[in-house]
């Protein structure tokens, strides 16, 4: 008796556990605004390589809900001000992240 009772609570602490695994979390998005941020880091990827201002190709851009990250490295104040300005300007981009080192 006593093992089957033990037996039923593992079995129900498994199951709880199994079911918590399945809980969403802050870093989750659906489809649509998957598709919504890969749409704005390829439009602020876009602004970037095009403004002969600006080293594109050194700035990497991520976006997740709305918030553009940029990271990478720059050779002026100047030019990361100006990508993070770029970045501000695309439809869209809610808030810039600015890690983009100087070097």
């Amino acid at each position: 008796m006593t093992i089957r009772k033990l037996g039923q609570m593992l079995l129900a602490f498994a199951l709880t556990l199994m079911l918590a695994a399945c809980a969403g979390s802050a870093k989750q998005e659906s489809t649509g605004e998957y598709i919504d941020d890969t749409v704005l880091t390829s439009r602020v990827k876009s602004a970037l390589l095009n403004d002969p201002n600006v080293s594109g190709l050194s700035i990497n851009v991520e976006t997740f809900k709305g918030t553009v990250q940029l990271s990478g490295f720059v050779k002026t104040v100047a030019e990361r001000n100006l990508a993070v300005k770029l970045s501000r300007a695309v439809p869209g981009v809610r808030q810039v992240k600015n890690d983009i080192l100087i070097r």
